[in-house]
């Protein structure tokens, strides 16, 4: 069977009839008028209204001019609004509403984060560091004073009433109301949204459609001064890209002259208008790039000479001089007055600069000032690149620009501007070879301010914001974007700007040398008809009626560089024209010479065929003036009797560009629009172009113009796309009249639709919202789409279709429609109507005959104005009719773009409703059914597209499931919700019958996901599912309230049994009624089940659905009443059973170490650690004690995971999600439902949810404040580029919707500022230390309430049982939660309430601790003694309440407490033994609360009990105050060990406690790495419980006791239980721990291994495995026994590879000396320590540590190792000695200790040297150099359980100095034997020992040796054979020199050949040296000895003897020496 049968056979679960939602609300009505339930019910009255909103406008006044539009309703845009946007799409869990909800939460105080009260804690711990640090000889103190101690400290507050009697009920309903008062009533405001890309069903809502700007740069003109001042100039600035080779914004004209200046030109100019006075202006830039520069060209009034003449002054005089030049200047300066008076209406060029833009930016950015001044000289370095430029960040900076260019005449193009700009780039600049005018202009450049005030908009009106209109304006100046915007117009704008180029007069006739052309705007032939429609330039009035443009002297055909700009008309007709009159101009002033003389004429007409004539041009010139009706024709029409300069030749160039709202520019749109408006001013015949078009032809026309709009370019389409799409809507909706005939053009004009937004989707990708939806065509729907106002009266008629149906459709029926509200007629008609009405007439007949289109008295199309024959037609029926029967290439084109068909329907069908008055009818009644039909059959074909196609059209399909799942979502709220829910079950069941024949349904189901999420996402979900109905029909047709309502009146009879069962489970009733959930539901179970193999990938998805609807559900207000929460939740009860079956996939919260594996990829829960715990395996153990259970899952997780197969893991952010929602039923649903299901539940599926429970107590565990602020520093170094590959997975591997995500984040335009982004929520940069404590303070309050409703849902549990008394064996069930809650890092509120919890149930069941659980006892003994010695008194209170309770229910049962007294005594030593902040101060005070407790227990006191109390806590201040020692010595890690050591001794007699000690020092060592010494501790531990199993079974495999493991360890044997007062194992409460059992010995054993293998002690791994392998092997395990052998390999083999290059430890002794170390003076140890540890190593750590003990001036460290004399020190210090020693053998040793490890396990004895003389120095010449060998025994053998051992035994060897030569000639042979024979070979090592052997400079070397030794035979016979062995050493010596130079010599390249000889010279030099020495034997070790010797022996004693009288009596030496 595939994995997928199971699939299938679930996918019949979603094939339910759903219950007829409008039919049951009528039949089902609630019998409550009000209250929370009651708006359940029903959507509300107002859930979706028609709004108009204002449009905004910028300006002051409107731009529209007044004779165009008296109609202000344009400014309105039609909304539609829903039901307070509550749903999840609308209503995202964004960081914001996260703070906002979780505003007001109160402070929990974790233990964890509380430092120890104050410093006079550190005070106390400081003084305890600095006293002595004597340790008692006894293990304990004395009784008198500890119970002294005890009786001095004060208790903890008693709880009230804790030892009355009172009943069990009671109590539980006084903890239950503490429980459930003050509680945060939402859950997943604790809890952040799970990590998951933009949630699919959320949808922006579009950003108002608005007038375009890039960014915005303000740039301000501050000052210009030349050296000289002499005349006015005038100034203007400019943007121009290079590479585009584009001027990218209009001039901005500026004038900075003084007023002197100013006035020098008086009688030219008329008063200045404050527009024109502008000094700052506003640039926008919509494509930054390294490419644009800011132009600044410089004019001057016109004046004889050329410009090299005129501006020869400027750079010849400077400033400095001007006292010298005086009366030059004086002449210069008249000379220009005169200039101004004659010529100051004509301007020259000057001079030019430029300035590169992005320099500034980018330098400006990088100065840490405010402002930044720049200076700018001819030389200007730029960089090029193509680097993305900010313009909106950077710092203003203020530039001088020093240095202009001088304009050549000749070289006034633009073409030559870019060249230059181009150049200005290169290093190398010709420019800089130039002689540059200097100046000084000062501007300043910042981002431009987001309203600045006083701002003039391009057509000089006031932006918003003008306070007063006398203030100097900043312009905003007009941008040409480089690039085409795609942005629709919104704004009147209508501009013509004309640049004059270039004039050739070179072949006229006649003087035309100073030439100047003057434009003018004309709308007649008269020249009074010269329009004041030209912009004035600076210091000017605002406009002209001409321009002239500057002049170059005498120049023939000179080019200009002008920019002149128009302000068109709104209406033009055909006689408005451009005309261009030519000038000469003369300079001097001559006699009859006229100022100017007219020489020539040009035009250019400006509608040519009804279109705007803009472009370039080139004009013949005509030398007279133009003749009558000239302007209608253009002058390349040869006009008869006219003179032409050049034969007609074209002679002016001229380029005309316009920029507008009005003029499409596009041929394509404009015949369409002419057509349309054609139509609708029913004026015939039209003219387009050089065609005539007659009515009768008009259909085709308009079809092809229709089917041509695929045509148009693409910029003007998205600019009119407004109009364009209105006018096409209003083709469907108003069916033109054409030659009396109704023409349909629906079918034309839904093509034309879809294939333009096709367009717009393909070539605007970066346009798009996440579902691939265009931004643009988004706002066109959301505003300005208006179904019933458009551009006409809103009256409907009735009319039959004529669109062809298909037959089988059977909806052919006409229908009658109501007029709707007549009032609703003069509705705003929408946006662009300020436009539509000017765009579609533009002078389309000359009498200028306008008509107003869009008010409400328009006639319909085409027809006369009587209202019964209007024919219109309701958009959505017509768009489902024509979507429904297109095919082909159409179909396929509306299917890539359904979203917005549906938009476009959705809102067409609301504002039918809404304006016919239907949105209170009943639903089903609101649409015909021909309409309804229609849809169906709509819904149904694109469901069976999607199933179909969804493998090979990926993205398309993607995009078309969610269209279709917005629009369901969207229909539920205006059409009959039983026919849609019958759509979405249609589409459910094309989906089902898909998967059957699917391999591998994921992507498909998939898909079904996100249509499921989007209609689940709608506001009302709660309300669709019915929550308020029972789902078992009732007898009488209305129901009672009070059953439907009641909380109490219980479940009685069967039928409601049944209900209970059909609520909890996906039964049909729940699946019918409740339907929508119903889904949701079955697809989370379905997708969990863990047969579903491939739909693994689905799980997060899945789940975060869920999560994300209960979210939202706990936010909306609508729901807080808690009993409408409960009925919120009961649509969620089966999540329970669903959760239960997912046990063993949920990621393991409680693991220590992850050994499940997490699924492959990498989720970010690696980095919040929720599963990993800080605790190592082995603390762990430690912290266990002897009885707590591993903090592993309960054993039923285990049960449940190991049959079956092996279910792939959930990872943990989606268990997590899972978990969330599990808690957020149970706390919010009906506790008597829940109490009542429990009660059904068997005893299985009970322990499962307990398991359940156990899981989610680990899984919100509270972090802590320190690991969020790791987490900080760690997440954020790696967070955002895990982000960035965690996005990189996601969206390399789904696909389409995830690309649009992508495109929508990198788009040009993106709506930034509304995404909600991600980066705000999960992955924060702000790691500030607020932002920390928000966060602890937010886990903190999640981790409370998540244990609250678990503890609750313990106490419903713990009912249930109480009320069938069948279930008892889940109680431990319920303990161990409790227990396992108490563990965990909790709040002291929620500890309070657990401990009253826990107090109840032994209370009710005290039995279940003392004889079922007793492995929980020794648990919660161990919990409530941790919490005794809590820092926190409310929760020492209740934890000492507890404990002193726990005693005295076991003494009641049995009239003693051995189990507790026990348990309480071990969990102490546990406890002290490894808690880091474990403070005796705070368990004292619980001590003392509990004697007082048994003081004033009155029941009790006649009997023992008190007694027992305080025996124990005297017992238990015993052990406290032993471990206060620890304490001190906390620092100390050996001194901590020998306590730890101590305590273990002392409970010799005591093995679980001294196990427990035992197994504290393994973890401490473990800390430290001491992995040898920790494993000893397990070896220890393992014979300690051998010793004990073997007393109480007797089997023949299991080790003898700790004989067996001597192999391991010879110090084993002190585990030996031997001594008189050892306990019988049989004692109550002894050995009782779960180690003292074959399991547990084979547990430590295989720690013990685990440990020795980390240590590298692969040999010791053997031995502990040969004590195991016979228990495995008597117990056929054969699994366990494959391990092992498998380890003993992995062992062996590392033996055989590690070979030379392990090393275990180095051996220090250490002697303390000093009444400061108490009882460690004059104490001697061997330390061990890591491998190669230095002596300066642990010299330092010693000195440093001991040092900080008692001051760094108290301790010193003795540098010798010889024997210290005690007397000599000073009493005041504390010295320490270090020496390094050797492990010591004996020759017999040897033979056993082979191998490495041989000599390095089991040590006892290590030796070390010292040097000595006999005149007491430490080293002296040869023959007086002695040696002693210091050899100590310790009392254990290393490796031992500590890493410091005492000397037991020491004993002294002296060498004499010929033993000293031996020894050293040996160890020098030897040097030799090893470096020659090393394989592979080592040059180096071998070059140096020869060095050392046979160089000549080594002094002491081995001649010196033969020398002092060998020359004379000694005369003491004792030492002759030490000379005949030092002989014999030397000849071995030079036979191993010889060895080591022929292996040099075969070693060697040729480039140490000379160093070899050398080395062989020497050699043969000491040979020879040597040979006499050597060969010299003792004739007496072969003769009979000769008395003369006896003579020269008799001297060299007497030598002896007055060298050691010398030594003794110091002060005598000269004397002696004397004699």
């Amino acid at each position: 069977i595939s994995p997928w049968d199971s699939l299938r056979g679930k996918s019949r679960l979603f094939s339910v009839d759903p219950v007829d939602l409008e039919d049951y609300l009528i039949t089902h009505p609630l019998a409550m008028e009000s209250g929370p339930l009651r708006d359940l019910l029903e959507f509300p009255p107002d859930d979706i209204e028609v709004v108009y909103s204002p449009r905004e406008c910028r300006t002051l006044v409107s731009a529209v001019p007044e004779e165009r539009y008296g109609d202000k309703n344009y400014l309105k845009y039609s909304v539609l609004n829903r039901y307070h946007k509550l749903g999840t799409g609308f209503n995202p869990n964004t960081l914001d509403k996260q703070k906002e909800r979780q505003k007001g939460l109160p402070k929990q105080i974790f233990e964890s984060d509380e430092a120890p009260d104050g410093n006079s804690y550190q005070d106390e711990q400081d003084d305890l560091k600095r006293r002595s640090m004597s340790i008692d000889d006894t293990p304990r103190g004395s009784w008198a004073c500890s119970i002294f101690d005890l009786k001095n400290s004060l208790p903890d507050a008693l709880l009230p009433n804790l030892l009355d009697r009172t009943p069990n009920e009671e109590i539980d309903h006084q903890n239950d109301d503490q429980r459930k008062s003050n509680r945060h009533k939402e859950l997943f405001a604790l809890h952040p949204a799970p990590d998951e890309e933009e949630p699919i069903e959320r949808l922006c809502v579009p950003e108002v459609p608005k007038e375009h700007f890039g960014q915005r740069l303000l740039v301000k003109c501050l000052s210009l001064k030349f050296e000289i001042e002499i005349e006015p100039i005038f100034a203007s600035l400019a943007l121009y890209d290079v590479k585009e080779k584009k001027k990218i914004s209009e001039n901005f004209y500026f004038d900075l002259n003084s007023e002197q200046m100013k006035g020098m030109l008086r009688p030219h100019v008329p008063p200045a208008a404050i527009t024109t006075l502008a000094r700052s202006a506003i640039f926008s830039i919509t494509y930054p790039s390294q490419d644009v520069f800011l132009v600044i060209k410089l004019e001057k009034v016109l004046q004889q000479g050329d410009i090299g003449e005129c501006a020869e002054p400027y750079m010849i005089f400077k400033e400095a001089d001007a006292a010298k030049n005086k009366e030059k200047l004086e002449k210069l300066k008249s000379q220009a007055e005169q200039f101004c008076q004659r010529l100051g209406k004509y301007r020259m060029p000057f001079a030019w600069t430029a300035i590169h833009l992005m320099n500034i930016v980018s330098s400006a950015g990088s100065l840490e000032r405010d402002s930044t001044e720049v200076e700018i000289g001819t030389g200007e370095r730029t960089t090029s690149g193509d680097e993305t430029c900010n313009l909106t960040s950077f710092r203003p900076a203020t530039l001088t620009v020093t240095n202009f260019f001088k304009q050549e005449g000749d070289r006034l193009s633009d073409e030559d501007l870019y060249k230059f700009l181009a150049d200005m780039r290169r290093p190398s600049s010709v420019l800089r070879r130039l002689r540059p005018i200097t100046a000084q202009l000062k501007i300043d450049i910042s981002p431009a301010p987001e309203n600045p005030h006083y701002c003039l908009t391009p057509e000089l009106l006031q932006v918003k914001l003008y306070p007063d209109s006398r203030v100097r304006p900043t312009r905003e100046i007009l941008e040409f974007p480089a690039r085409d915007v795609y942005i629709p117009n919104t704004t009147y704008r209508n501009l013509l700007y004309v640049y004059p180029q270039s004039l050739n007069f070179a072949n006229r006739q006649g003087s035309a040398r100073n030439i100047t052309v003057k434009v003018q705007f004309m709308y007649g032939e008269d020249p009074s008809n010269a329009m004041p429609v030209i912009f004035g330039k600076s210091s000017c009035p605002e406009f002209s009626k001409e321009a002239y443009t500057a002049v170059v002297y005498h120049n023939r055909s000179p080019d200009f560089h002008e920019e002149i700009k128009i302000k068109l008309p709104a209406t033009l007709t055909d006689h408005h024209h451009l005309l261009f009159t030519f000038y000469h101009v003369s300079c001097q002033q001559k006699q009859n010479t006229p100022l100017e003389t007219p020489v020539g004429y040009t035009w250019i007409p400006m509608l040519q065929n009804g279109r705007l004539k803009t472009g370039q041009f080139c004009l013949p010139v005509s030398l007279e003036k133009p003749p009558q009706a000239y302007s209608v024709l253009s002058p390349e029409v040869p006009l008869p009797g006219m003179k032409w300069v050049d034969n007609h030749k074209g002679v002016f160039n001229v380029e005309v560009v316009a920029v507008s709202s009005i003029h499409t520019q596009d041929p394509y749109l404009d015949k369409f629009f002419a057509l349309v408006h054609a139509l609708d001013e029913h004026m015939f015949p039209v003219r387009i172009g050089d065609m005539r078009i007659m009515e009768n032809n008009l259909e085709n026309e308009l079809k092809s113009s229709i089917s041509a709009l695929n045509s148009s370019q693409l910029e003007p389409v998205v600019r009119f796309l407004h109009l364009l799409l209105d006018k096409l809507i209003l083709l469907v909706v108003r069916p033109p009249v054409i030659a009396g005939q109704i023409v349909n053009l629906g079918q034309a004009s839904f093509e034309a639709m879809a294939s333009i937004i096709n367009r717009l989707h393909k070539n605007l990708e970066g346009n798009q919202d996440q579902h691939g939806r265009n931004n643009l065509l988004t706002s066109y729907i959301y505003y300005v789409f208006r179904p019933g106002g458009l551009g006409g009266s809103v009256h409907y008629a009735t009319m039959a279709r004529s669109a062809v149906r298909p037959a089988s459709l059977n909806l052919n029926r006409s229908r009658s429609l109501s007029n709707s509200n007549p009032d609703i007629s003069g509705t705003p008609t929408s946006p662009d109507d300020e436009v539509r009405s000017i765009i579609g007439s533009k002078g389309l007949d000359r009498s200028n005959s306008w008509v107003n289109t869009g008010g409400p008295k328009a006639a319909p199309w085409g027809s006369n104005p009587s209202p019964s024959a209007e024919s219109t037609q309701l958009f959505h029926e017509e768009l489902a009719l024509q979507w429904v029967v297109c095919s082909g290439s159409v179909r396929e084109a509306a299917l890539q773009q359904a979203w917005f068909f549906f938009e476009l329907m959705v809102k067409s069908m609301v504002h039918h409703l809404y304006f016919a008055d239907k949105l209170d009818a009943p639903r089903k009644n609101r649409f015909p059914e021909r309409f309804m039909d229609d849809i169906a059959a709509l819904v149904s074909t694109i469901a069976n597209d999607i199933v179909s196609r969804f493998q090979k059209d990926t993205e398309m399909i993607e995009r078309l499931n969610i269209s279709l799942a917005f629009f369901l979502n969207d229909l539920l709220s205006i059409m009959d919700r039983g026919f849609v829910f019958s759509l979405i079950k249609a589409c459910y069941k094309q989906v089902s019958s898909k998967l059957y024949s699917l391999p591998n349904p994921s992507i498909l189901v998939s898909l079904r996901l996100d249509f499921l999420r989007i209609i689940c996402s709608h506001e009302h979900y709660v309300t669709l599912n019915l929550p308020c109905s029972l789902l078992t029909p009732p007898a009488s047709p209305s129901p009672s309230v009070s059953s439907a309502t009641s909380q109490s009146s219980g479940f009685s009879t069967n039928v409601q049994d049944q209900k209970i069962a059909n609520m909890f489970e996906l039964s049909v009733p729940f699946r019918q009624q409740h339907y929508l959930a119903g889904l949701v539901l079955t697809e989370l179970a379905v997708i969990l089940d863990p047969d579903a193999e491939g739909l693994f990938g689905l799980h997060k998805k899945v789940i975060n659905m869920v999560h994300n609807l209960q979210s939202s559900h706990d936010s909306d207000p609508r729901y807080s009443d808690p009993q409408v929460k409960a009925r919120v939740a009961m649509l969620y009860l089966p999540l329970i059973g669903v959760i239960m079956e997912t046990v063993p996939q949920l990621y393991d919260f409680t693991e220590t170490h992850n050994q499940r594996g997490r699924p492959s990829c990498v989720t970010i829960d690696d980095y919040e650690s929720e599963g990993g715990s800080m605790i190592s395996q082995t603390v762990a153990m430690a912290i266990a004690g002897t009885s707590v259970p591993q903090l592993t899952r309960p054993s039923s997780f285990l049960l449940t995971s190991t049959t079956g197969r092996q279910h792939s893991t959930f990872s943990a952010e989606s268990s997590r999600s899972l978990l969330i929602c599990l808690l957020w039923v149970l706390r919010n649903a009906d506790e008597s439902v829940l109490q009542k299901w429990f009660t059904d539940l068997s005893v299985l599926q009970l322990n499962r949810l307990l398991d359940l429970l156990y899981l989610c107590v680990s899984c919100f565990e509270y972090k802590g404040k320190k690991v969020f602020e790791r987490m900080n520093s760690l997440t954020f170094k790696k967070s955002k580029d895990m982000r960035a590959k965690l996005e990189e997975a996601i969206l390399g591997s789904i696909g389409a919707r995830q690309e649009m995500v992508r495109r929508s984040r990198g788009a040009f335009g993106s709506q930034e500022n509304l995404r909600w982004r991600k980066d705000m929520t999960h992955w924060r940069q702000n790691t500030e230390k607020a932002e920390i404590e928000h966060e602890a303070l937010i886990d903190g309050n999640l981790a409370t309430e998540a244990n609250l409703i678990i503890l609750d849902t313990l106490e419903i549990v713990v009912q249930t049982v109480s009320v069938t008394e069948s279930k008892e064996s889940i109680l431990g069930g319920v303990l161990k939660v409790l227990l396992h809650s108490m563990a965990c890092n909790q709040s002291a509120l929620y500890l309070q309430h657990c401990f009253a919890t826990q107090r109840a149930l032994v209370s009710k069941f005290p039995e279940l601790l003392f004889e079922e659980e007793t492995e929980q006892c020794a648990d919660l003994c161990l919990r409530l003694l941790r919490h005794c010695s809590s820092s926190i008194s409310t929760i020492r209170s209740h934890a000492s309440a507890s404990l002193y309770l726990l005693m005295r229910q076991n003494f009641e049962i049995g009239n003693n407490f051995a189990r507790v007294k026990m348990q309480v005594t071990m969990s102490l030593s546990s406890l002290v033994g490894t808690s880091q902040n474990f403070n005796e101060e705070f368990l004292r005070r619980s001590l003392k609360t509990i004697l007082t407790y048994a003081e004033e227990d009155l029941e009790l006191r006649e009997t023992t009990f008190p007694d027992q109390v305080q025996d124990l806590v005297f017992n238990l201040h015993m052990i406290l105050s032993d471990t206060v020692k620890m304490k001190e010595h906390q620092e100390d890690p050996e001194m901590l060990i020998d306590l730890m050591y101590r305590i273990a001794k002392g409970y010799q007699t005591s093995p679980d406690l001294r196990l427990t000690w035992l197994q504290n020092m393994a973890g401490k060592h473990s800390e430290r790495s001491n992995h040898a010494e920790s494993a000893q501790c397990l070896v220890h531990s393992a014979a300690l419980v051998a010793e004990y199993l073997s007393m109480l079974e007797d089997r023949k495999y299991l080790p003898v006791g700790c004989v067996t493991f001597q192999n391991i360890s010879s110090n084993v044997l002190e585990e030996s239980a031997v001594s008189d007062d050892v306990v019988s194992p049989d004692e109550e409460g002894i050995c009782s721990g779960k180690y003292f059992t074959e399991a547990g010995l084979v547990g430590l054993l295989e720690q013990a291994a685990a440990s020795f293998s980390m240590a590298g002690m692969y040999e010791a791994v053997n031995e502990v495995y040969k004590v195991l392998i016979p228990i495995h092997e008597a117990n056929r395990d054969a699994k366990k026994l494959s391990t092992i052998h498998g380890k003993l390999q992995e062992a062996f083999s590392k033996i055989v590879h590690q070979d030379g290059k392990r090393m275990f430890g180095t051996y220090f002794r250490v002697g303390f000396y000093g009444t400061k170390f108490g009882d460690l003076d004059e104490q001697e140890f061997v330390y061990k320590e890591p491998a190669i540890t230095k002596l300066a190593e642990i010299s330092h750590r010693l000195e440093g540590f001991y040092g900080e003990r008692f001051g760094e001036d108290v301790v010193e460290v003795i540098k010798d190792s010889n024997p210290v004399d005690k007397c000599k020190l000073d009493p005041n210090k504390a010295y320490i000695q270090i020496t390094y020693v050797e492990p010591y053998f004996d020759t017999y040793e040897m033979k056993d200790r082979i191998t490495y490890f041989d000599k390095n396990y089991n040590l006892r004895r290590f030796m070390y040297c010292t040097p000595f003389t006999l005149d007491g120095r430490a080293h002296g010449e040869l023959h007086e150099q002695f040696k002693r060998k210091t050899i100590l025994t310790t009392s254990h053998a290393f490796p031992y359980i500590k890493t410091r051992i005492n000397v037991s035994h020491k004993e002294e060897i002296i060498l004499t100095p010929i033993e000293v030569a031996i020894e050293d000639m040996q160890k020098k042979t030897q040097e030799l034997a090893f470096a020659t024979h090393q394989d592979p070979a080592d040059p180096k090592m071998l070059q140096m020992v020869l060095q050392g052997s046979v160089g000549t400079t080594v002094n002491q070397g081995p001649l010196e040796v033969a020398q002092v030794f060998l020359s004379e035979i000694p005369n003491d016979p004792k030492l002759f054979r030490h000379h005949n062995k030092l002989r014999l050493c030397f000849k071995d010596f030079t036979k191993r020199c010889e060895d080591a130079l022929r292996k040099n010599k075969s070693l060697i390249g040729p480039d140490q050949k000379e160093y070899q000889r050398e080395l062989e010279r020497n050699y043969h030099r000491l040979k020879e040296a040597l040979q006499p020495l050597i060969n010299r034997k003792i004739p007496q070790l072969y003769k009979a000895v000769l008395p003369v010797a006896c003579h020269r022996w008799m001297l060299i004693l007497l030598y002896f003897n007055l060298a050691r009288v010398m030594f003794k009596n110091k002060n005598s030496v000269g004397m002696i020496w004397h004699k």
